[in-house]
């Protein structure tokens, strides 16, 4: 299960490091695009399956990962799949009221502009990001036209740093980019979503990379 935000190359890492990374690549890949009949069939596949049901194990992603795996069960016609689609599209690409947009910036810079309105994208906090792109010789999926600060591309970007990264740098990237403005997005989706696929995702996300940073903060202790 790759990410469509960022071209990553892998190397051999330990076990743990492995399934930390893949982790965040499956996040990064369902926030990157709609789903199609392709990620269908890798999200449904046997291998994935074996996937869910571990990630399932742990009580503090059971219940999303059970509502994940149950609504991918109905994408059985094209018609399921476009109304996912439209879903996807109204939360993540349209930039209205009713929608939750997914850059880090928009959260994070309580600067307000000349005219008073929202943050603008393309801004500090895409500018960050594209600085860590480039100091660990990665960059943004040409077919991937969204600003840097967007959350497929952090989460891809955390999946590089479980491989490429000692504990300190991961964590201190997580607390900088992720748990500091990821609660406000998941609300945000809880609010605006019909459905119920993209809500648990979120709530999934928010999950994992809590757990995940505390897991990195033990681990330095």
């Amino acid at each position: 299960m790759s990410t469509d935000a960022v071209n990553t190359e892998p190397v051999e890492v330990n076990p743990v490091n492995q399934v930390r990374s893949t982790i965040y690549q499956l996040l990064s890949s369902l926030f990157a695009k709609e789903i199609d009949h392709k990620t269908l069939h890798d999200l449904t596949s046997e291998q994935a399956q074996n996937f869910w049901a571990q990630l399932g194990s742990e009580s503090a992603f059971k219940a999303d990962v059970n509502i994940l795996v149950a609504e991918l069960a109905t994408l059985n016609t094209d018609k399921a799949l476009l109304e996912l689609a439209a879903d996807y599209c109204g939360l993540f690409l349209v930039g209205t009221k009713f929608s939750a947009s997914p850059y880090a910036g928009l959260y994070l810079d309580n600067k307000p502009t000349e005219n008073g309105d929202e943050p603008l994208l393309f801004g500090e906090q895409h500018q960050q990001m594209t600085q860590f792109l480039k100091q660990s010789q990665l960059q943004v999926q040409s077919e991937f036209p969204e600003p840097a600060d967007h959350l497929a591309v952090i989460l891809a970007y955390v999946a590089h740093l479980c491989i490429h990264s000692d504990e300190a740098v991961q964590l201190s990237f997580i607390e900088a980019n992720l748990t500091n403005w990821l609660s406000r997005f998941v609300d945000k989706v809880t609010e605006v979503d019909n459905g119920n696929f993209y809500q648990a995702l979120a709530r999934l996300t928010l999950s994992w990379v809590k757990s995940d940073a505390e897991w990195l903060a033990s681990e330095l202790n």
